[in-house]
């Protein structure tokens, strides 16, 4: 079974919790991996020693957009304002 998921990492997070998030690419709900694991197992009711094998392939990285700071020139703000109140 192949299933493909959009994994975030942000090392910066304020919580544990959001500095690895996997998702399903649909959905964007978070797997259950358990349960991924019991419908691969089947329906029979038991305890069961299961080897798992996780393949972590990367198919793409989005780049993080980096926000664009702009500078505000504020003498020239002032000016305008004193110039619109002499007016």
């Amino acid at each position: 079974m192949i299933k493909h998921y959009i994994l975030s990492l942000n090392p910066t997070a304020k919580h544990d919790w959001d500095r690895c998030i996997l998702r399903d690419p649909l959905t964007a709900k978070r797997p259950d991996i358990s349960k991924l694991i019991a419908e691969a197992v089947g329906a029979d009711t038991g305890t069961y020693l299961v080897s798992v094998n996780i393949e972590v392939n990367v198919l793409e990285q989005a780049a993080i957009p980096h926000a664009e700071q702009l500078s505000l020139n504020i003498p020239e703000i002032s000016e305008k304002l004193q110039l619109r109140e002499v007016a």
